[in-house]
């Protein structure tokens, strides 16, 4: 007897939403937002009607191009917002206290340094640090495979200088 679709794509959800949702979390850092993007990608998924060949990287894709989306909007509203200089007293603040220590310094020291590296090599490293293959990698970011190892190699030691550099400079 032949698997349903409905099926296949319960699996795929259970086999990788967790990580999707984790990468995504690390790109944005706004675990909301991580949420409603995975989902994003899931619900486009069903509605393809058919599993693609590599399923977690066409997520992963998706998942990109739904970010890049949501980060362009909130770049524009932020850009809004500054013709306005008065609408910034009435915006909601996070407020850390001093006493939130290395944790939130190290978080922010990480996110800077990401920040600070081209988008497709903050990509490559969140996606390694998520557990994906080298092949899903290379189908999510449109690379040829045997180069994933080498262009993964310079972005850990791009990461490593910036946040070297965060280091000094704190």
């Amino acid at each position: 007897m032949s698997r349903s679709f409905h099926d296949d794509f319960v699996e795929h959800y259970n086999e990788h939403f967790v990580r999707l949702f984790r990468y995504l979390d690390r790109l944005s850092g706004d675990p909301d937002l991580a949420a409603d993007i995975a989902q994003e990608s899931f619900v486009k998924l069903y509605q393809r009607g058919s599993l693609p060949d590599s399923p977690g990287a066409w997520l992963v894709t998706v998942a990109m191009n739904l970010f890049r989306n949501a980060h362009a909007m909130r770049e524009r509203r932020s850009r809004l917002l500054k013709v306005v200089p008065e609408a910034a007293t009435f915006a909601d603040r996070a407020v850390t206290p001093e006493h939130a220590g290395d944790a939130g310094d190290l978080s922010h020291r990480v996110r800077q340094a990401l920040g600070a590296l081209p988008e497709r090599e903050r990509h490559m490293l969140l996606l390694r640090a998520e557990g994906y293959s080298y092949k899903e990698i290379a189908r999510a970011l449109d690379l040829q495979e045997a180069s994933v190892g080498t262009l993964l190699a310079r972005a850990k030691r791009a990461f490593r200088e910036h946040y070297g550099d965060r280091a000094d400079a704190s």
